[in-house]
């Protein structure tokens, strides 16, 4: 009786041991003391030797000793089960063509794997790599990121169509980003049934991470083995050159594909998509090129980990948070029981729902969009019975619990967290129905055959467009929701199990700090008490009157005010000395505060320091306004200050056009503030002088109160105009290069200097046709194209008023045709500078082009 046939037929073929290999290469088997044991039947085409005389033979028989020295040095480096080495540029035979190896272990074998070298002139696959990673690098958001990375890889390989296949939770894919040749039928946005890709082959894909194919047409070259080896049973699943599933080669076929390779996209060590490059007709990429492009997935799965784990890291940060202010508020409630239903709102903030249910001793709380009371209770019985103490979600209720069908359209999935030790009480958030239209490249089913050798899958021929309407389901719920959703879970047995001692400890805590509050106030008061008792005490030794008295006392008091306003609305960090003295020139001055000069470095005094120098300069100002160059209508203060060699802050104080001076004739309280304060407070310098044109004062203070505080103001204005000033390219630019590291050098200048899409093109008809396409805002042409010039390309360019730049090797010598002799020539190489400062000859030139600013 015959097995029936289903979609598991396909998922168990064994793919990895397919006893053959693609011809571009050929492959032995050694063993341990590497002596050949298998070996691929047309190993003859490339060593000269048949493989009946390589069996059974040592391999220094079939390539040089020298090569095999150089195989073995490399063994020593496999470790673990998948690991690879390459060499490139390999001498098998004495003056004999180059090959590229790759070698790894297959059980007790040695696999060594050949192919012939190829030179490409020109061509630095690791410079390649980095600006093709430059270059994504530059895109936002995952849809640009997945576009550009597609288009690198095309750029770097060749194929006609490169597209970026990403993975979706039901093991289908969809084609999220593709760059393919004009006239080709677009496959973007197409979703491919997960049968398409076979389990067994998506496990390869996620140990072996590039797989070519460079001709879906090429006769496979058999294994052959000696009588005590089975070549069949060889797993290659490591392999570079293993040979094709038939199943997989009718698929290509009926897509008319000829060439393929796909590249591993991974996340978290989880195949996450795939770089799916097709060609119309067959095509080999060197296994340099295709190294390269293996570096270049992995840098991409690492660009593409990282900006979706940002997301998922402030999403859990917001939830953290939120969950944080949980546990401090549940802490004070009396009832555990209550403190988890009274937080509904503050549930909804930490996961994305429409909805949330809490189920908690017998009694039931919604919020939001949910099913109703008692389709709730029935569903957390359906959850108790089904998945007891764990969390439990999906995105389609009807297909896991069936009475959902009733409220899918309310509650389409739901995320169940347990909240109590025993399968009773627990915490549901619900998310809405999304309808959405799925486009799936041909309808999502194979047909199966009846032939000679029994039924067997064949592949689907059509891959035209076959849309079907998905409802009943919801938005997915993701890793970062499970994640919170433990988290949370944690969190509120937590708050059950423990919430008496937790609010205990909560309160003892909280009387703490309450202590050690009120013993800093304590502290402060007395402090500021004692102040105010020593200006009292000194301030009326010197008053003549009670007016004068509470009018200096004020003054004072109010300094320290200002002083203690300006510290505590920075925190407690440092204040500008320009703001002191802004502010007391200000107050005390009022319209006259521009008659008090000052000049100096942007500095920052440490709030002790801030204090007590505003009472010597709210000292020095009242005595300048009362009897020196202040008090006179066409006098000023001039204050300038420095940094010394040692890095101490000295500010002189000069006063200049007021009435003589006479120095005063008993030291009162204001003067010895100003003499004694700052050596007294922190230890540093004074000295006033009473000359007779004018006072003076150098005050000095210690560096350890002083912070440098560059301004940026001036710098940061100056910045913004010159950045306004420069030219700018909008929209898309042109690049006619026929080099491909200069092209793609050249792309990262023109994105730095405002494109948004950059296109290359290698000759005059690949730019012709790519102006016809898309009209270019701006095109930087290389004059010598090899064997022809760009010169039609700048007519072409001129005729429809598209602003270009010539660079070629000969400068500004380079002969140009009349009509194009006004066009600026900048020479290789070219610099991002070099290529800003021809865009300014164009604006300076008058030219009234779209791209300059």
């Amino acid at each position: 009786m015959n097995e029936a046939v289903n979609l598991t037929n396909c998922d168990r073929e064994p793919i990895h041991i397919p006893g053959s290999v693609q011809p571009f290469g050929f492959m032995l088997a050694v063993l341990s003391d590497f002596t050949i044991c298998m070996a691929s039947d047309k190993v003859g085409s490339f060593l000269g030797s048949d493989v009946a005389d390589l069996l059974q033979q040592p391999l220094t028989s079939a390539i040089s000793e020298a090569a095999v020295e150089t195989i073995r040095g490399r063994v020593d480096y496999l470790s673990g089960p998948d690991a690879t080495e390459r060499l490139f540029g390999v001498e098998l035979q004495a003056g004999k063509p180059l090959y590229d190896l790759s070698i790894h272990f297959s059980g007790v074998y040695l696999i060594v794997e050949a192919e012939p070298s190829v030179h490409e002139p020109g061509v630095n696959s690791g410079e390649l790599v980095r600006l093709m990673l430059e270059r994504i690098r530059k895109t936002r958001g995952m849809t640009e990121l997945a576009r550009e990375a597609a288009r690198q890889l095309k750029v770097l390989t060749g194929f006609d169509r490169v597209m970026v296949y990403q993975f979706h939770p039901d093991g289908s894919g969809e084609v999220i980003a593709e760059t393919a040749e004009a006239g080709l039928e677009s496959f973007l946005g197409l979703r491919y049934p997960a049968s398409d890709i076979p389990r067994q082959a998506r496990a390869l894909y996620q140990r072996n991470w590039l797989r070519i194919i460079a001709d879906v047409n090429a006769r496979s070259a058999a294994l052959m083995s000696t009588a005590t080896h089975n070549a069949g049973l060889l797993d290659l699943s490591m392999s570079v050159l293993r040979s094709v599933s038939p199943i997989h080669i009718e698929y290509l076929r009926n897509m008319g594909v000829a060439a393929s390779m796909s590249v591993s996209i991974l996340r978290d060590g989880k195949l996450w998509g795939l770089f799916a490059c097709h060609h119309y007709s067959p095509r080999y990429i060197s296994f340099d090129k295709r190294t390269a492009s293996e570096l270049f997935r992995q840098m991409f799965s690492w660009i593409v980990e990282g900006r979706e784990r940002e997301g998922d890291v402030a999403y859990e940060a917001r939830a953290h948070q939120v969950q944080e202010r949980l546990i401090e508020i549940a802490a004070s409630h009396d009832h555990s029981r209550r403190a988890i239903v009274d937080f509904l709102g503050d549930y909804r903030k930490m996961i994305d729902c429409d909805g949330v249910a809490v189920w908690s001793d017998n009694k039931i709380a919604l919020e939001g969009d949910t099913p109703t009371e008692d389709e709730v209770k029935d569903l957390v019985a359906f959850i108790n019975r089904t998945s007891p103490g764990r969390i439990f979600a999906s995105a389609e209720i009807a297909k896991v619990y069936a009475a959902g069908q009733a409220f899918r359209d309310r509650a389409a999935g739901f995320l169940a967290i347990p909240i109590s030790r025993t399968p009773r009480d627990c915490l549901i958030f619900f998310r809405r129905e999304v309808t959405r239209a799925v486009n799936w490249a041909g309808a999502p089913d194979k047909i199966y055959d009846e032939g000679p050798n029994g039924p067997r899958l064949t592949p689907r021929k059509s891959f035209e467009l076959w849309q079907e309407t998905v409802a009943g389901q919801s938005k997915p719920w993701s890793a970062a929701d499970i994640r919170i959703a433990e988290s949370l879970r944690v969190t509120l047995l937590e708050v059950i199990l423990q919430l008496s001692d937790l609010a205990a400890r909560e309160r003892r805590g909280a009387q703490e700090r309450q202590e050690l509050m009120i013993a800093e106030l304590n502290h402060r008061v007395r402090n500021i008490l004692s102040l105010v008792r020593a200006l009292v005490a000194q301030s009326k030794d010197t008053a003549m009157s009670v007016e004068e008295f509470a009018s200096v006392l004020g003054g004072r008091i109010q300094a320290l005010a200002r002083a203690h306003d300006q510290i505590t609305n920075l925190n407690w960090a440092p204040v500008a000395l320009r703001t002191l003295l802004e502010s007391e020139a200000g107050a005390y001055l009022g319209a006259r505060a521009g008659r008090v000069k000052m000049g100096g470095p942007d500095v920052a005094l440490d709030p002790k320091a801030f204090a007590t120098l505003a009472l010597v300069v709210h000292e020095m100002m009242t005595n300048s306004a009362k009897y020196g160059a202040l008090a006179d209508s066409t006098g000023s203060v001039e204050v300038v200050w420095r940094l010394d060699p040692s890095s101490s802050l000295v500010i002189e104080w000069k006063e200049s056009g007021g009435p003589p001076v006479q120095p005063p004739s008993r030291r009162g309280f204001g003067t010895t503030i100003i003499e004694r304060s700052v050596p007294f407070d922190l230890k540093g310098d004074a000295e006033i002088r009473f000359d007779l044109l004018g006072v003076q004062a150098t005050f000095v203070i210690p560096p350890n109160f002083v912070e440098l505080v560059p301004s940026i103001a001036g710098a940061a204005m100056r910045l913004e105009e010159q950045q306004s000033s420069r030219p700018r390219i909008s929209e898309t630019a042109l690049i006619v290069e026929d080099n491909l590291i200069i092209a793609m050098a050249a792309e990262v200048i023109l994105l730095d200097l405002g494109a948004r899409h950059v296109d290359t093109a290698a000759t005059v008809d690949q730019a012709l046709r790519s102006i016809e396409r898309t009209r270019p805002s701006f095109a930087l042409l290389d004059l010598n194209l090899g064997s022809e010039s760009s010169i039609k390309v700048a007519q072409k360019l001129k005729e429809i008023g598209v602003p270009f730049i010539f660079a070629t090797g000969y400068g500004e010598r380079a002969p140009l045709p009349v009509d194009l002799a006004s066009a600026p020539v900048v020479q290789k190489p070219y610099t991002l500078e070099v290529v800003e400062h021809a865009l300014g000859k164009l604006q300076q030139a008058g030219a009234q082009w779209s791209f300059v600013l």
